[in-house]
C-alpha cells in the first residue's frame, strides 16, 4: 500500500496550496511538499514541507530570468539558462526523491516538475487548469502525467486541451476549503444587504477608489476582504459569504468553489491570468446560470442594476459538484500511487 507521496505546490497566489490543505486530509499517507512558499501554520500531522529556492527572481550577478531563453525555444514554460534558484529547486526535488523514493506525486502546477519527477521513474497526478492550454509545452505535460485532476465538474466545463486525455483526467467538481462545513447548512434566513468583494493574491487593476465609489452608487455597506492591495486579507471569510446580499469574486477556481459551498448570489468578473483561465471559467457560470458575469469592473452606474440582478438569481451551486470533490481527488491519487492505506 501506499506510503508516501510527493506534492509540489506552485507559489503564485494562494489558491495552489489552498487546494493542498483541502485534499490532504483525505490522504491516507505520508506526504512530501515542495514549495517556494512558507510552510504553513495549519499543515496537516502527516505532510511535511521542504522549501525551496524561487526561480523567477533577477540572479546574484543582476541577470534577469526572463532574459534567458526561459521556454528553450518554446519547449517549456519556464527554465531560464543559468539561473541558480532555479537549478537549486529542481536540485532539491531530485536529492529527496532519490534518497526517498515516493509511490507517486503530485504537482500542482509546473510543467517542468511534471517532466523531472516523470524522467526519474515516479507516476505523476497533474493538477489541470482551466483555459486555452493546448500550447506544446501543457501537451508534454499532460502526456507525461499518469492521472489529470481537473477540479470543476466535467459536465459544465470541458477544456479542448483535455479532450485528448479523457481516459485519464478525474474531473473532481469544486475544491472547496469550506466542504466540511456543508454538514451544516448556510443559513437559510434572508441574507442582508452588505455587498462583499472576494479578492485573491493573483492580483487585479480594481482599486479601493473603484469599491468606495461602487458603495455609494449603491447606498450598501461593502467589505473588500483581499480584493486590493489596501483591503485586509480575511483567512476565514465563511460568514461573510453566507450572510452577504451578493459577492463580487474574481472567477479564480478556489474562490469559485468557495461560492459554491456557500450558496452565494455572486457577481462573477475575470481576472488577466495566463491562458485566460478565469475567462473561460467565468463563461462556464455564465452558462450554468450561477452567477452574473461581466468582463471587467463596470461603471458607476451599472451597479445599482447588477447588485438587483444578482440578489435575484436563485443560482443551482450543486451542479459545481463541490460535495465529496476533495475525497474523489484524493481516491485519484491514492490510486494512482497503487492504493493507499
Amino acid at each position: 500500500m501506499t506510503e508516501s507521496i510527493g506534492w509540489y505546490v506552485h507559489h503564485h497566489g494562494r489558491g495552489h496550496l489552498t487546494r493542498l490543505l483541502s485534499i490532504a486530509p483525505h490522504v491516507d499517507a505520508d506526504i512530501r511538499c515542495f514549495s517556494s512558499l512558507p510552510r504553513p501554520d495549519m499543515l496537516p500531522f502527516h505532510c511535511t514541507w521542504t522549501m525551496v529556492d524561487r526561480d523567477d527572481e533577477v540572479a546574484g550577478d543582476g541577470g534577469d530570468p526572463r532574459d534567458a531563453d526561459p521556454t528553450a525555444g518554446g519547449l517549456l514554460h519556464w527554465a531560464p539558462l543559468g539561473h541558480r534558484g532555479h537549478r537549486g529547486r529542481m536540485s532539491a526535488i531530485v536529492a529527496s526523491l532519490a534518497d526517498d523514493p515516493v509511490d507517486a506525486f503530485v504537482v500542482d502546477v509546473s510543467v517542468e516538475v511534471t517532466l523531472l519527477v516523470r524522467l526519474l521513474g515516479f507516476r505523476v497526478v497533474l493538477i489541470a487548469q482551466p483555459g486555452a492550454r493546448d500550447d506544446s509545452a501543457h501537451h508534454l505535460a499532460f502526456q507525461a502525467a499518469t492521472t489529470i485532476v481537473a477540479p470543476w465538474p466535467r459536465s459544465l466545463l470541458e477544456p479542448a486541451h483535455l479532450a485528448a486525455f479523457g481516459n485519464k483526467t478525474v474531473y473532481t467538481g469544486g475544491i472547496s476549503r469550506y466542504e466540511a462545513r456543508l454538514a451544516t447548512p448556510p443559513p437559510t434566513s434572508p441574507r442582508g444587504d452588505d455587498i462583499v468583494v472576494l479578492g485573491g493574491a493573483g492580483g487585479s487593476a480594481v482599486s479601493g477608489g473603484d469599491i468606495a465609489s461602487a458603495a455609494q452608487a449603491t447606498g450598501r455597506r461593502w467589505h473588500d476582504l483581499g480584493a486590493t492591495p489596501d483591503a485586509t486579507w480575511s483567512a476565514d471569510p465563511w460568514g461573510e459569504l453566507t450572510t452577504a446580499g451578493a459577492v463580487v469574486s474574481w472567477a479564480g477556481q478556489n474562490a469559485i468553489a468557495d461560492l459554491a459551498a456557500a450558496e452565494t448570489p455572486a457577481i462573477v468578473i475575470p481576472q488577466e491570468r495566463p491562458f485566460a483561465e478565469q475567462r473561460e471559467t467565468a463563461r462556464a457560470l455564465e452558462q450554468a446560470g450561477l452567477a452574473i458575469v461581466i468582463p471587467e469592473w463596470p461603471e458607476r452606474s451599472a451597479w445599482s442594476s447588477l447588485i438587483e440582478r444578482a440578489t435575484n438569481l436563485r443560482p443551482d451551486w450543486d451542479r459545481w459538484e463541490v460535495r465529496g470533490a476533495a475525497a474523489r481527488a484524493a481516491r485519484a491519487i491514492c490510486e494512482t500511487a497503487g492504493g493507499c492505506r
